[in-house]
């Protein structure tokens, strides 16, 4: 390994859209998997709004394994909480790293609004593992609410506002069992990019002001528990379009961005590394992955491009950005699996 490379665990994303199945236009297991790879990461965790959703074992046993044969490197799936499907939990569970519940914004089947539906998704949901929510805003306080209610860990999912951070930051003070993920687009963009990037800086949740963002920095060395893209590609057609629909993709920039960070003396290298790789496992009790390792380039600087992606959607909101840190190889499992941008594909993981 040359002087100038950093080795890392291979990192764990775990709040990607791999948009299968329905979506393949946007992003497929290969080319969602590849964009991890490319961006260090070697486990993603799947979010379950598809078309049709993850809510059945059907539906689970489908993607489990159409990823087994497409997939370039660990993937594991939520499932989703759907009202139509409750019954289901407790078997969905066995199978699936956590439960994905929808309190706010989200197309299809998959938002959870009545109280009767949060009390089921709770009593049903076996304790010890995970609840991830889509909360924003007040419904922070629900989930903190009923993690309280049912000793029940529940995962706060990309935390955006000051006033959300810091009613985490109570609740962990109080021992309540709450663990949460910002994304690195919440990090390094405000409502001021959004204003610039227009249809392509429009996520949910949406971009916030600079004293937002800074609550969050604020808090990254205590409060915060993992560092997640929330990956969801959309086409530029799509973005382009009448009715366009939010999400970012962002596994193949956040590693740079972050490391960018550490060199800036904002984040030190053993905090990215317990935010991407040990937090995320421990949380959401992911397997070992032997001989498994990424070599980066923390030194060089380099200009983020689109031409580069490797997500099939083929656009980044921080193309043009100036970073440092760029993967220049991956080992999977004692395979040279990347390298300077080369796939050398394994026959089977």
């Amino acid at each position: 390994m040359p002087d100038t490379f950093t080795r890392l665990p291979g990192l764990a994303d775990v709040h990607v859209h791999l948009r299968v199945p329905g979506g393949a236009h946007k992003e497929d297991f290969f080319t969602g998997t590849a964009a991890a790879i490319a961006g260090g990461f070697t486990t993603v965790l799947a979010m379950p709004n598809t078309t049709p959703p993850i809510v059945t074992r059907e539906a689970l046993h489908a993607v489990q394994q159409q990823a087994k044969v497409e997939a370039l490197c660990d993937v594991h799936f939520y499932a989703g909480a759907s009202p139509g499907h409750l019954d289901e939990l407790p078997i969905l569970a066995q199978n699936t790293v956590g439960l994905k519940l929808y309190a706010d914004q989200t197309y299809g089947p998959l938002r959870v609004e009545k109280l009767s539906t949060l009390l089921a998704c709770f009593q049903r949901w076996p304790r010890g593992k995970p609840i991830a929510m889509h909360a924003e805003g007040r419904t922070v306080a629900v989930g903190i609410g009923l993690a309280t209610a049912f000793d029940q860990h529940v995962h706060i999912c990309h935390v955006s506002r000051k006033d959300e951070i810091s009613l985490i930051a109570a609740a962990k003070a109080r021992g309540l069992p709450i663990t949460c993920e910002v994304t690195p687009h919440h990090l390094f963009l405000t409502e001021a990019d959004a204003a610039r990037l227009g249809p392509l800086g429009d996520m949910h949740p949406r971009l916030a002001t600079q004293a937002d963002v800074d609550a969050l920095w604020a808090h990254i060395h205590t409060t915060i528990d993992c560092i997640a893209t929330d990956h969801a590609p959309h086409t530029l057609a799509e973005k382009n379009g009448s009715d366009a629909p939010p999400g970012v993709p962002g596994l193949e920039t956040a590693l740079p961005l972050l490391l960018t960070a550490v060199a800036e003396g904002r984040l030190s290298q053993e905090q990215l590394i317990a935010l991407l790789a040990y937090n995320p496992r421990r949380i959401f009790g992911l397997p070992e992955q032997p001989e498994t390792w990424i070599e980066v380039d923390t030194q060089t600087p380099y200009i983020l491009s689109n031409a580069e992606l490797h997500t099939k959607c083929g656009w980044s909101p921080f193309s043009g950005m100036k970073v440092r840190g760029k993967v220049r190889c991956v080992y999977f499992r004692g395979h040279l699996l990347f390298q300077d941008g080369i796939f050398h594909p394994m026959d089977h993981l």
